[in-house]
Protein backbone atom coordinates (compact mmCIF):
# COMPACT_ATOMS: atom_id res chain seq x y z
CA UNK A 1 0.00 0.00 0.00
CA UNK A 2 1.35 3.12 -0.74
CA UNK A 3 1.96 5.71 1.97
CA UNK A 4 -0.51 8.00 2.72
CA UNK A 5 -3.36 6.46 0.48
CA UNK A 6 -6.62 6.24 2.16
CA UNK A 7 -7.59 2.64 3.81
CA UNK A 8 -9.84 0.76 1.73
CA UNK A 9 -11.35 -0.81 5.17
CA UNK A 10 -11.77 1.79 7.51
CA UNK A 11 -12.60 0.98 11.01
CA UNK A 12 -16.80 1.38 11.54
CA UNK A 13 -17.03 4.10 14.68
CA UNK A 14 -20.99 4.20 13.77
CA UNK A 15 -21.57 1.91 16.63
CA UNK A 16 -24.08 -0.13 15.44
CA UNK A 17 -23.74 -3.90 15.96
CA UNK A 18 -25.71 -6.81 15.82
CA UNK A 19 -28.05 -8.16 18.65
CA UNK A 20 -26.45 -10.12 21.84
CA UNK A 21 -27.88 -13.12 22.94
CA UNK A 22 -29.82 -12.07 25.86
CA UNK A 23 -31.73 -9.60 23.72
CA UNK A 24 -32.43 -12.36 21.20
CA UNK A 25 -34.04 -14.10 23.76
CA UNK A 26 -36.58 -11.97 25.08
CA UNK A 27 -37.66 -10.98 21.71
CA UNK A 28 -38.44 -14.06 21.33
CA UNK A 29 -39.98 -14.65 24.56
CA UNK A 30 -41.72 -11.58 23.85
CA UNK A 31 -42.90 -12.78 20.52
CA UNK A 32 -44.16 -15.87 22.18
CA UNK A 33 -46.04 -14.15 24.78
CA UNK A 34 -48.05 -12.98 22.38
CA UNK A 35 -48.75 -15.54 20.65
CA UNK A 36 -49.77 -17.50 23.37
CA UNK A 37 -52.22 -14.13 24.35
CA UNK A 38 -54.05 -13.97 20.88
CA UNK A 39 -54.16 -18.19 20.42
CA UNK A 40 -57.23 -18.19 22.35
CA UNK A 41 -59.28 -15.67 20.45
CA UNK A 42 -58.08 -16.97 17.03
CA UNK A 43 -59.28 -20.19 17.83
CA UNK A 44 -62.36 -18.79 18.83
CA UNK A 45 -62.75 -17.09 15.72
CA UNK A 46 -62.18 -20.39 14.40
CA UNK A 47 -64.53 -22.09 15.91
CA UNK A 48 -67.20 -19.43 15.04
CA UNK A 49 -66.74 -18.85 11.42
CA UNK A 50 -66.76 -23.13 10.95
CA UNK A 51 -70.29 -22.80 12.72
CA UNK A 52 -71.73 -20.40 11.11
CA UNK A 53 -70.23 -22.00 7.80
CA UNK A 54 -72.11 -25.46 8.46
CA UNK A 55 -75.62 -23.25 9.13
CA UNK A 56 -74.80 -21.40 5.91
CA UNK A 57 -74.16 -24.68 4.18
CA UNK A 58 -77.09 -26.12 5.27
CA UNK A 59 -79.68 -23.70 4.57
CA UNK A 60 -78.06 -23.54 1.16
CA UNK A 61 -78.60 -27.04 0.19
CA UNK A 62 -82.29 -26.65 1.71
CA UNK A 63 -82.80 -23.74 -0.64
CA UNK A 64 -81.61 -26.55 -3.71
CA UNK A 65 -83.68 -28.57 -2.42
CA UNK A 66 -86.51 -25.94 -2.74
CA UNK A 67 -85.28 -25.11 -6.71
CA UNK A 68 -85.07 -28.39 -7.46
CA UNK A 69 -88.27 -29.33 -6.28
CA UNK A 70 -89.85 -26.93 -8.28
CA UNK A 71 -87.12 -27.18 -11.39
CA UNK A 72 -88.40 -31.11 -11.46
CA UNK A 73 -92.37 -30.70 -10.86
CA UNK A 74 -91.89 -33.13 -8.47
CA UNK A 75 -91.47 -33.21 -4.71
CA UNK A 76 -87.80 -33.42 -3.37
CA UNK A 77 -86.25 -33.10 0.43
CA UNK A 78 -83.27 -33.06 2.21
CA UNK A 79 -83.40 -35.95 5.01
CA UNK A 80 -81.35 -36.70 7.52
CA UNK A 81 -80.50 -40.09 9.23
CA UNK A 82 -78.77 -41.15 12.44
CA UNK A 83 -75.99 -42.64 12.05
CA UNK A 84 -74.26 -43.31 15.79
CA UNK A 85 -74.04 -40.29 17.83
CA UNK A 86 -73.81 -38.06 14.33
CA UNK A 87 -76.10 -37.84 11.12
CA UNK A 88 -75.67 -37.88 7.68
CA UNK A 89 -77.37 -35.90 5.14
CA UNK A 90 -78.61 -35.43 1.52
CA UNK A 91 -81.09 -34.43 -1.23
CA UNK A 92 -83.18 -36.89 -2.42
CA UNK A 93 -85.74 -36.49 -5.51
CA UNK A 94 -88.90 -38.21 -5.69
CA UNK A 95 -88.61 -41.03 -8.26
CA UNK A 96 -92.40 -42.29 -8.79
CA UNK A 97 -94.13 -39.81 -7.77
CA UNK A 98 -95.73 -41.32 -4.38
CA UNK A 99 -93.53 -38.84 -2.09
CA UNK A 100 -90.06 -39.79 -0.39
CA UNK A 101 -90.45 -42.72 1.36
CA UNK A 102 -87.36 -44.51 2.68
CA UNK A 103 -88.22 -47.50 1.04
CA UNK A 104 -88.10 -46.01 -2.16
CA UNK A 105 -85.06 -44.54 -0.82
CA UNK A 106 -83.26 -47.83 -0.19
CA UNK A 107 -84.21 -49.10 -3.27
CA UNK A 108 -82.94 -46.34 -5.30
CA UNK A 109 -86.19 -45.17 -6.74
CA UNK A 110 -86.00 -41.91 -4.91
CA UNK A 111 -82.52 -40.83 -6.06
CA UNK A 112 -80.04 -38.78 -4.32
CA UNK A 113 -78.69 -35.16 -5.90
CA UNK A 114 -76.22 -34.44 -3.33
CA UNK A 115 -73.29 -36.67 -1.89
CA UNK A 116 -73.99 -38.00 1.44
CA UNK A 117 -72.63 -35.58 3.82
CA UNK A 118 -71.86 -36.01 7.30
CA UNK A 119 -71.08 -32.31 8.88
CA UNK A 120 -68.23 -32.53 10.59
CA UNK A 121 -66.08 -34.29 7.66
CA UNK A 122 -66.50 -30.82 5.88
CA UNK A 123 -66.67 -28.28 9.15
CA UNK A 124 -64.30 -29.97 11.74
CA UNK A 125 -65.97 -29.36 15.29
CA UNK A 126 -69.37 -28.84 14.27
CA UNK A 127 -72.28 -30.93 14.76
CA UNK A 128 -75.95 -31.58 15.13
CA UNK A 129 -76.82 -30.42 18.83
CA UNK A 130 -78.30 -28.14 21.31
CA UNK A 131 -75.65 -26.45 23.66
CA UNK A 132 -76.08 -25.81 26.96
CA UNK A 133 -78.38 -23.22 27.78
CA UNK A 134 -79.85 -22.57 24.51
CA UNK A 135 -83.79 -21.64 24.65
CA UNK A 136 -86.24 -22.40 22.10
CA UNK A 137 -86.68 -20.12 19.19
CA UNK A 138 -91.08 -20.12 19.81
CA UNK A 139 -91.24 -19.32 23.57
CA UNK A 140 -87.47 -18.30 24.83
CA UNK A 141 -87.99 -22.02 26.93
CA UNK A 142 -84.96 -23.63 28.00
CA UNK A 143 -83.84 -26.57 26.00
CA UNK A 144 -82.24 -29.29 27.09
CA UNK A 145 -78.99 -30.24 26.10
CA UNK A 146 -80.08 -33.76 24.84
CA UNK A 147 -82.65 -32.06 22.71
CA UNK A 148 -83.69 -33.83 19.12
CA UNK A 149 -81.71 -31.08 16.73
CA UNK A 150 -83.33 -32.67 13.54
CA UNK A 151 -86.98 -31.06 14.45
CA UNK A 152 -88.80 -31.99 11.02
CA UNK A 153 -91.14 -34.70 11.79
CA UNK A 154 -90.73 -38.40 12.38
CA UNK A 155 -89.09 -38.87 8.88
CA UNK A 156 -86.37 -35.97 10.03
CA UNK A 157 -87.26 -34.94 5.87
CA UNK A 158 -87.25 -31.18 5.03
CA UNK A 159 -89.65 -31.60 1.82
CA UNK A 160 -90.38 -28.94 -0.63
CA UNK A 161 -93.61 -29.39 -3.22
CA UNK A 162 -93.19 -28.07 -6.79
CA UNK A 163 -95.22 -24.88 -5.51
CA UNK A 164 -92.43 -24.04 -2.97
CA UNK A 165 -94.52 -25.14 -0.62
CA UNK A 166 -92.57 -27.13 2.71
CA UNK A 167 -92.55 -29.12 5.95
CA UNK A 168 -91.93 -26.31 8.43
CA UNK A 169 -88.67 -27.13 10.85
CA UNK A 170 -85.89 -26.59 12.57
CA UNK A 171 -82.24 -27.50 12.54
CA UNK A 172 -79.87 -26.79 15.50
CA UNK A 173 -75.48 -26.36 14.99
CA UNK A 174 -73.40 -25.97 17.62
CA UNK A 175 -69.87 -25.37 17.32
CA UNK A 176 -66.93 -27.55 19.78
CA UNK A 177 -67.15 -24.31 22.33
CA UNK A 178 -70.61 -24.28 21.93
CA UNK A 179 -71.73 -21.56 19.84
CA UNK A 180 -74.92 -22.21 18.49
CA UNK A 181 -77.08 -21.76 14.84
CA UNK A 182 -80.49 -23.17 13.54
CA UNK A 183 -81.45 -23.08 10.55
CA UNK A 184 -85.19 -22.33 10.46
CA UNK A 185 -87.99 -23.27 7.31
CA UNK A 186 -91.27 -21.71 7.46
CA UNK A 187 -93.08 -24.30 5.86
CA UNK A 188 -95.96 -21.72 3.96
CA UNK A 189 -93.21 -19.66 2.12
CA UNK A 190 -90.53 -22.49 2.22
CA UNK A 191 -88.36 -18.74 3.17
CA UNK A 192 -84.64 -20.78 4.96
CA UNK A 193 -83.44 -18.25 7.57
CA UNK A 194 -80.28 -18.76 9.39
CA UNK A 195 -80.32 -17.71 13.37
CA UNK A 196 -77.56 -17.66 15.83
CA UNK A 197 -78.41 -17.59 19.75
CA UNK A 198 -76.97 -15.05 21.92
CA UNK A 199 -75.67 -16.72 25.19
CA UNK A 200 -75.68 -13.44 26.65
CA UNK A 201 -78.73 -12.05 26.00
CA UNK A 202 -80.26 -15.51 25.70
CA UNK A 203 -81.89 -14.87 23.13
CA UNK A 204 -81.73 -15.80 18.80
CA UNK A 205 -80.97 -13.47 16.11
CA UNK A 206 -80.84 -13.42 12.34
CA UNK A 207 -77.56 -13.63 10.86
Amino acid sequence: MLQGAPDPCPPSDSGVRGFSLLESVLVLGLLALTAAIALPSILGGLDDARAVAAARHVAGLARLTRVQAAARSTRAGLRFEREGATYRYAVYVDGNGNGLRRRDIRSGIDEPITPVERLGDRFPGVVLGVAAGVTRISDGRAMAGDADPVRLGSADTLIFSPLGTATSGTIFLRSRKGRQYAVRVLGATGRTRVLEFRHETKSWTAR
